[in-house]
């Protein structure tokens, strides 16, 4: 009989003890299984553009409230190359401008010989972006025109800027024959604009864009209009334009100056998961106020516009949470 009791106790003693480990370290909670790191890299543009800055923005949203999310951001030459990031699945998330992105989707202009780049699936439409042609008063330029026989930034290699200002100098009539180009990041256009090496460049993006305030605190600046018969013309040709209005004040013009705009949008690849891509359209568009907080150029970000301006089909991961929203 003793040693039956003491068989029991023993056999209690090993419970009480397997118990107490096993509720130790949460709560008496089952462990729950390790997430697998999701990793995340954000394709963005260079490092002093809205591109990289609201990629950090999304990159730390994304960390925060993804479980197992390991997102990171990489500066890029945008657009053009952040397509083609994805289409070697060296990305997961890309800002670009809607007409390259279409371009990259279709295999077409400056896609035509590197050839179409069919997984890439929309996220979401973001913002305008504006086409800024910046000048300095002592130059004299005063149109689009004027840029004949001048030196002129066009954007870096690769770039939607580039695409932009190539397709508005033809809208013109004007090639680069016709001018100096040089192909030049939109910090690297603005130095040169300081050096008094380049007459004139090709900026575009969100409103404000950095490097153009930085150029205001010590030269006169000028925006050169682009006249919106012209943007009309480009448009038959190339519809992702838009004729828009550079408010007054924006930088040193006083007036509202007009001007061409396109809009930048958010991109995945068509192999990654529907769950998370759900969960990282969720995380961006409910944490808006973050973005805006970041960059001003995300105030103009309404879920009402995510479809507008979007040139390939949505991923069903964005496509569920719209329609949890009622946007079809």
């Amino acid at each position: 009989m003793k040693k039956i009791i003491a068989l029991i106790l023993v056999l209690s003693l090993i419970l009480t003890l397997a118990v107490g480990c096993g509720s130790s370290s949460n709560g008496g909670k089952p462990a729950e299984p390790k997430k697998e790191p999701v990793y995340i890299t954000i394709a963005t543009g260079g490092s002093s553009g809205p591109y990289f800055a609201l990629g950090g923005a999304v990159a730390k949203l994304f960390n925060e409230k993804i479980p197992g999310a390991n997102a990171s951001v990489q500066s890029t030459g945008a657009s053009a190359v952040n397509a083609t990031l994805l289409g070697e699945k060296k990305a997961e998330l890309a800002f670009a401008m809607n007409d390259v992105v279409s371009y990259a989707y279709t295999g077409t202009e400056v896609f035509k010989d590197k050839g179409a780049v069919k997984n890439l699936r929309g996220l979401a439409a973001l913002y305008p972006n504006y086409v800024q042609v910046v000048t300095l008063a002592k130059t004299g330029i005063k149109s689009i025109y004027d840029l004949k026989g001048k030196r002129v930034g066009v954007g870096a290699p690769g770039s939607g800027t580039e695409v932009n200002a190539r397709q508005i100098l033809e809208a013109h009539g004007i090639t680069y024959k016709d001018i100096k180009p040089d192909y030049l990041s939109y910090a690297e256009a603005i130095e040169q604009m300081k050096n008094g090496a380049v007459d004139a460049a090709f900026l575009t993006s969100g409103l404000p864009n950095s490097n153009i305030l930085d150029l205001c605190t010590t030269q006169d600046v000028k925006i050169v209009p682009i006249d919106p018969k012209a943007v009309e013309k480009l448009a038959e040709k190339y519809p992702f334009y838009t004729s828009v209005l550079i408010p007054g004040g924006t930088y040193d013009d006083k007036e509202d100056v007009p001007t061409a705009a396109v809009t930048t949008i958010l991109v995945v690849r068509e192999d990654m998961k529907e769950d998370l891509v759900y969960n990282m359209t969720k995380v961006i568009f409910e944490n808006l106020d973050v973005l805006v907080s970041t960059h001003s150029a995300a105030k103009d970000i309404k879920l009402e516009k995510i479809k507008k301006g979007m040139p390939i089909p949505f991923h069903p991961g964005a496509e569920k949470y719209f329609k949890e929203k009622g946007i079809n």
